[in-house]
């Protein structure tokens, strides 16, 4: 099956994921398909210089496809979704054109609060699973940029999603197993979303609350007994909504998060430092809910909260008009 796919964006995420396939595209190794929405500067530069890619993977520059949303017409098969959270209302928007009855979106977004979103607005059985891991950006110069080696891509099917799906998934598959990505087709993702999820709350929150790498919290006297509380409570959330993580994963993510001289640390701390907006509502706000639903503690996601929502408070305070 030949896929045709939309990406929206070609920043870190959109950019680089899918930048990959029109590579493997460029150079004849898939026949999938793959255009960039973007905005009228992007598309531009994009015309202009091409797609760069700089990564520990092998950097790479291409010609690419672009649309715009005045352009967009309904003929796609896939529409990956990669915004950040406070963007996915203009991103519905943007994509809307682009939808036709048998359109799937693969939204690889951090979090799960967006599936809710999607569902109500495209249905649930388009709506695919799925979430990524990297640590990129996109340079000023309009460069995507892979900062570590990990660069993986998940998705599956979601119990919604009806029968025409699987091809869809397949062929996406395939065409990813032409790239250098680390691409995993599971039949589990709900419960990998579940794990990212888990670990992006805890090491948001803590590292947010800090104002630190998971190293500095390490260092404090009570750094790893706070951040191993934080990362109970979210645990308890997701054994509440029946995805436990495997004990294997939240072995290896409790490692991450209490290794001494690690830099690690979330995007959303950088972005809270920087003055951007944050998707602290989305992550942080959405995972203490849950965990008050499941009558769990969730004291220190509580107080995580808290300090995002006073900062917020403060810049509209102090920026009334922005």
């Amino acid at each position: 099956m030949s896929l045709n796919i939309l990406v929206l964006g070609a920043g870190a995420t959109g950019g680089y994921f899918g930048g990959r396939l029109a590579q493997a595209a460029h150079f004849g190794k898939t026949d999938a398909k793959v255009t960039f929405l973007v905005r009228p500067k992007r598309a531009d530069a994009l015309r202009e210089h091409g797609l760069t890619v700089e990564s520990p993977q092998g950097g790479f520059n291409i010609p690419v496809r672009t649309v715009l949303h005045t352009e967009l017409e309904p003929e796609y098969d896939l529409v990956l979704l990669s915004c950040k959270a406070y963007d996915l209302e203009s991103s519905i928007l943007s994509i809307y054109p682009g939808m036709w009855p048998d359109t799937f979106v693969l939204p690889v977004l951090n979090g799960l609060a967006h599936f809710d979103r999607l569902d109500r607005e495209f249905g649930a059985h388009r709506v695919l699973g799925g979430c990524c891991h990297i640590a990129g950006n996109l340079s000023p110069a309009g460069v995507v940029r892979q900062m570590t080696d990990l660069q993986r891509i998940t998705f599956g099917l979601r119990p919604e999603n009806g029968a025409n799906a699987r091809p869809i998934l397949d062929a996406l598959a395939a065409a990813f197993k032409q790239t250098p990505v680390d691409v995993r087709h599971t039949d589990k993702v709900v419960l990998e979303i579940w794990e990212k999820f888990v670990l992006l709350a805890t090491l948001a929150g803590m590292t947010c609350l800090m104002r630190g790498a998971v190293g500095d919290i390490m260092a404090s006297d009570d750094g790893q007994e706070l951040m191993l509380r934080m990362l109970a409570e979210c645990t308890a959330a997701a054994q509440h909504a029946g995805h436990a993580p495997r004990p294997n994963v939240l072995d290896g993510t409790a490692k991450m998060l209490i290794t001494r001289g690690s830099i690690f640390s979330a995007s959303m701390q950088r972005d809270l430092e920087s003055g951007g907006k944050t998707e602290g509502a989305h992550i942080v706000g959405d995972m203490l809910a849950r965990a008050r639903a499941a009558g769990s503690d969730a004291t220190l996601l509580g107080i995580a909260w808290a300090h995002l929502q006073t900062r917020e408070a403060r810049l509209a305070r102090e920026n009334p008009a922005t």
